[in-house]
């Protein structure tokens, strides 16, 4: 019985090794958070102790660094994909990122570049639209705006400036 448990318990040491090791490469890939990270240790069949013990180890290592993650993901997002920060916030949150993780990303947009990015897509859909009616015309600029995650206060401010 001895030799069967000595065998169990290096059989785990060497998954839990290999499990941390992959870990490790998945998140020098790119920049993830505890839970993503987590997901994939579940995946890999591990029990919470052992998942909670190579996430600690990670943290450690600098592997994992969620306000690193926040500020990558939000430059990234509003960078490239040009989102407002309703949808980048509500995205951060539904990674279950603490909120000063959250609030240290959101620190990355830049107020002039932010208001120059909702005026770019304003034109960009006031140039697709062919509607005579202003009311109608602000209301689908709008909504569009909105679907980008822009607050709506700030999306009314430029309309009434832009089409008065």
């Amino acid at each position: 019985m001895a030799i069967n448990e000595e065998n169990t318990s290096r059989q785990r040491s060497v998954q839990i090794s290999e499990a941390k090791l992959r870990a490790a490469n998945f998140c020098a890939y790119q920049e993830r958070t505890q839970q993503q990270v987590r997901d994939k240790l579940y995946g890999y069949g591990l029990h919470r102790d052992d998942v909670e013990e190579i996430i600690a180890e990670l943290i450690l290592e600098n592997f994992i660094n969620e306000e690193r993650f926040a500020k990558s993901y939000v430059g990234g997002k509003f960078r490239v994909k040009k989102w407002g920060k309703l949808k980048i916030r509500q995205n951060l949150e539904s990674m279950k990122l603490s909120n000063y993780c959250i609030k240290k990303g959101m620190e990355e947009i830049d107020e002039l570049e932010y208001q120059k990015t909702l005026e770019y897509w304003l034109y960009k859909k006031l140039d697709s639209l062919n509607e005579p009616n202003e009311f109608r015309l602000k209301h689908k600029v709008s909504q569009f705006l909105i679907g980008k995650g822009f607050e709506p206060e700030l999306i009314w401010k430029m309309l009434e400036e832009k089409i008065p």
